[in-house]
Parts: structure tokens; C-alpha cells; sequence
């Protein structure tokens, strides 16, 4: 069994460490382009080594996929993995604005065990346990039941013209904070349609699942996790009365983009 008080203990102190190197705080951050247009800060790193420090010592006989970390292929012998993108929302991090979170997921046999969310910038915690639930700050999660598509609150900053019929809504950079607001019931619709990687969605996903969500990529089909290519092309996560029209809605675009 794990010690769920101890792991939690961890994802709150790697938040609390990247808190104190955030900008908001004042502090002196030093960031550049791992690729073009693909920022990295010396938090991400710092965070990466402390999580894959300390719950390497709480579970060792766990592998590791984490977006600042190589991928090390004996990942994919291993039932359990550790799933982590130790700042989501970087370019948020580095603005010195609120919209990130530290995103740790425990994996097995492909499926999220457990999910936790820390955004001390905004005072949030979120977690969740595979089969029991989902919270924030100690409160239960129930997710958007919207039945109506059009209307459905989407965050992001502006809308394309064959999606006007959908209602904007804040969009912290964090893709994982935009898939918990969808269990926090304040958005009815997160959807991406591009490729992304499985330590960016791990924890939100099972955030949203256990708070009533739909979860899926952009074709509507289950999410896996600990895949050779760790990659999944799109997010979809909704209330459950929308989630069809979602699919179908995107189905053309989805198509196109992803070949």
C-alpha cells in the first residue's frame, strides 16, 4: 500500500518549491526555449529533481515518464509508473501569472490511480483516488451536467467563427487547471486538438473522471497512459450529456489535423 499522507505531503512541498521561484513572488527566474516556442524555467528542472527524488524513495519499484526527464524505455516493464509535468503552464510560470499547477499521476496497467494538482499560486489543491472521488481543497467535486451544447462554457481566449455558439470563459495556461474546471463545474468543455503528451493530462483526466466527467482524446476514444509513444492526439473532457455533440463537432477537424 502506499502512504497516501506521505505522497501528498511530496506534491504539496513541490508546489511550495515552486512557489518560491515563481515571479510573483519577486524571484529572479532564469528561462529559455528547449525547442522553439517550447519554454523551460529552472523551476520545471528543480521541481522534476526533488518529485522524482522523493517518490522514487516512496515507491521505488515505480518507473518514471516526466516532461523535464528522458524517457527511459524500462518504463514500459514496469506496472506502475509515475506520471509528472512538474510545471504545466510554463509560459503562465514565467509571466508571472496564477495559471499553473505541479501534475502528478500515479499509473497502473495503463489506468491513473491517483491525481494530484497543486496551484499554490491560486491556493489549490486537487486530487483525486481511482473509484472514490475527486476534490479541491478538501471539497468534493461534481462536474458540469450541462445537456445542451451550444452555450457550453469553454475556456480559452477566443473562439473559432463555426464555434460561436459556445461561451468563453477564463483560460489559465495549464491545460491539467482548464480539464479541472470541467470537474469543478466551471466549464462545461475543455477540448484541444493537437498532439500532446500523457504527463500533461494524467492527473487532470482522472480529476475529471472522478468528478463525472467524459474523458477521451479529440475521436472520443479511452485515454491510455504508459504507451511506447507517449502521446495521445487531443483532449476531450465534458459533461456527459455533451460529450457526443462534442465528438461529432470536432470530428472533420480532428481528422484533418491529425492525418
Amino acid at each position: 500500500m502506499i502512504d497516501a499522507a506521505r505522497l501528498e505531503a511530496i506534491v504539496r512541498e513541490a508546489g511550495r518549491v515552486a512557489h518560491a521561484m515563481w515571479p510573483g513572488t519577486g524571484h529572479a527566474l532564469k528561462a529559455w526555449d528547449k525547442t522553439p516556442g517550447n519554454p523551460v524555467c529552472d523551476a520545471d528542472l528543480a521541481v522534476d529533481a526533488f518529485l522524482k527524488r522523493e517518490l522514487g524513495a516512496l515507491l521505488p519499484a515505480a518507473g518514471w515518464l516526466s516532461e523535464e526527464t528522458a524517457d527511459d524505455p524500462s518504463r514500459l516493464d514496469r506496472d506502475l509508473i509515475w506520471l509528472v509535468d512538474p510545471v504545466d503552464g510554463t509560459r503562465d510560470f514565467i509571466r508571472g501569472r496564477t495559471g499553473w499547477a505541479v501534475s502528478v499521476a500515479l499509473i497502473s496497467g495503463g489506468r491513473p490511480l491517483v491525481g494530484f494538482l497543486a496551484a499554490p499560486a491560486r491556493e489549490e489543491f486537487w486530487h483525486a483516488i481511482a473509484g472514490q472521488g475527486a476534490w479541491r481543497n478538501g471539497d468534493r467535486l461534481a462536474a458540469s451536467q450541462r445537456e445542451s451544447f451550444p452555450g457550453a462554457r469553454v475556456p480559452t481566449d477566443a473562439l473559432p467563427k463555426e464555434d460561436r455558439d459556445l461561451v468563453p470563459v477564463d483560460k489559465p495556461n495549464s491545460i491539467a487547471l482548464r480539464a479541472a474546471m470541467v470537474a469543478a463545474d466551471e466549464a462545461d468543455l475543455l477540448a484541444t486538438l493537437r498532439w500532446g503528451w500523457e504527463w500533461d493530462i494524467g492527473a487532470a483526466a482522472l480529476i475529471a473522471r472522478e468528478a463525472g466527467a467524459e474523458t477521451t482524446d479529440a475521436f472520443g476514444r479511452p485515454l491510455a497512459y504508459n504507451k511506447r509513444d507517449p502521446r495521445a492526439f487531443g483532449l476531450l473532457i465534458s459533461a456527459p450529456g455533451i460529450h457526443g455533440a462534442a465528438v461529432d463537432r470536432l470530428a472533420a477537424r480532428a481528422a484533418a489535423i491529425a492525418g
